[in-house]
């Protein structure tokens, strides 16, 4: 069962001295007794599998009980159970009773007196958040525990005179069924990009959007920062998919860590999160190519400087450039480009077949920036190739030895059709920041992204050149 385990007493000694309370004085008698949450008496029938997940949420389990445990005057607790626990507790070894991780932690008094103090924290020096009832008599955790982890527990009370008491416990939580584990896949690999590129997330199971509170609760668990800091966001962009980016490019020379703090951490119903591999990468220095369709020529800066006016042609009417801003997908020497590949069938005067040289790609769908010396008469004058930026081989070699991954290239005044924020590439710089935060579980709009698609970018990686 995907669950935790409850707290039972550590003896003395068996857990670091820093946890043991030192205010308490020694030597005395005074002692309360405390229930612990509520442990499941093992037994026949399979309780454990009939009570996990809402059974044990909805209270509709049988065969529960609290867990009593003792705390002193020394610090020193014992559980009060059979013979075989409290032998357990005496000889300083931990026992484990399972229960389901979805239910509450509480502690709580069955004796006269009150609570004062209680911490709980985890094996990486985590505090999870709790609060006191009125009278002071219960404890509660507010923030959920994780999925296969250690905590410690200190409890500081009073006796019925005032007497000050308590106890240092041991907490382990079972870890989930391999099976229910969500683990994440980010992307870009380790490496220099550009300004533009995207963070991708990649979930080994769906979260759908019905279930807000588990998207809210696994973005809260994905942690992005970058040198220099930047205000940033995740986006949904299907029920397996996130992208992250800033509100504006990325600064150059900017080193950005992307990493999961789901391991776990409850995701859904019966869902966890595991383990998964951190990805850092640097942004190199800011370069921008803006291609002016009408004027047929683009312009390309580094960090704001112009380094080249390049002329261009673009598509001409019926397969006109997709506008909007695009990013750097690959660099590809030598590329096939074949008509029938978008439809133009061969025996008609648009078909072609030729390799093509010094190929940036800007689209799954076969969209480059590449060299064209067939026209070079009409690169600054005239729009003549089937959607394709051309441009003289020399300008496309310089242009593919300047650009990198995660570079921008945005195409202004073609006439084409939008630039898809996701399904086509990382088109999603083409979102206002506004609808980019609406894509966010975090976010208070309720109303999705304009422009968000159904299907996820690594679906839609159909390699269709152009010309």
């Amino acid at each position: 069962m995907a669950g935790a385990a409850l707290v039972v007493a550590a003896a003395p000694g068996s857990l670091p001295a820093p946890d043991v309370p030192r205010y308490w004085p020694t030597g005395q008698d005074a002692a309360v007794t405390l229930l612990v949450g509520r442990a499941l008496e093992e037994g026949r029938g399979g309780a454990v599998e009939r009570c996990a997940g809402e059974a044990y949420r909805a209270g509709r389990c049988t065969g529960w009980r609290e867990e009593r445990v003792r705390a002193t005057a020394r610090g020193a607790g014992s559980v009060q159970r059979g013979p075989a626990s409290r032998k357990a507790a005496q000889a300083g070894r931990t026992v484990v009773f399972p229960t389901d991780a979805g239910g509450p932690l509480e502690i709580s008094l069955a004796d006269p007196g009150r609570l004062t103090d209680v911490t709980v924290r985890d094996g990486h020096g985590r505090y999870v958040g709790g609060e006191l009832a009125p009278k002071s008599r219960q404890w509660t955790n507010t923030e959920p525990l994780r999925a296969g982890e250690t905590y410690t527990v200190r409890v500081g009370a009073q006796d019925a005179s005032g007497t000050p008491v308590g106890v240092t416990m041991a907490f382990r939580t079972a870890p989930p069924r391999e099976r229910d584990r969500l683990t994440v896949e980010f992307g870009p690999r380790p490496g220099t990009y550009g300004a533009g590129q995207i963070v991708t997330a990649a979930l080994s199971h769906p979260v759908p959007a019905a279930d807000r509170a588990a998207r809210a609760r696994l973005e809260r668990s994905l942690e992005v920062t970058s040198e220099p800091a930047v205000e940033g966001a995740w986006h949904w962009v299907d029920d397996s998919t996130l992208h992250y980016r800033p509100r504006t490019y990325w600064p150059a020379n900017a080193v950005v860590r992307v990493r999961s703090g789901l391991d776990g951490v409850q995701v859904g119903d019966h869902r966890y999160g595991g383990p998964s591999e951190p990805v850092q990468f640097t942004v190199g220095d800011r370069i921008e190519a803006v291609t002016d369709a009408a004027a047929h020529e683009m312009t390309v800066r580094r960090n704001g400087r112009v380094l080249r006016t390049i002329p261009v042609t673009t598509g001409k009417a019926g397969f006109r450039t997709r506008s909007g801003i695009k990013v750097v997908l690959s660099k590809e020497y030598q590329v096939r480009m074949r008509g029938d590949s978008v439809g133009i069938q061969r025996g008609t005067s648009e078909f072609y077949d030729m390799p093509v040289f010094y190929a940036t790609r800007v689209t799954w769908s076969g969209e480059y920036v590449h060299a064209a010396p067939w026209s070079v008469e009409s690169q600054g004058e005239e729009n003549v190739s089937h959607g394709c930026t051309g441009m003289s081989t020399a300008d496309a070699a310089w242009f593919f030895r300047t650009v990198r991954e995660g570079d921008i290239v945005e195409v202004v005044n073609s006439e084409g059709e939008r630039m898809a924020p996701f399904d086509n590439g990382f088109g999603d710089w083409n979102l206002d920041w506004r609808a980019w935060q609406a894509g966010s579980a975090l976010s208070a709009a309720v109303a999705p992204a304009s422009g968000s698609p159904a299907s996820s970018p690594r679906s839609a990686a159909r390699l269709r050149p152009l010309t």
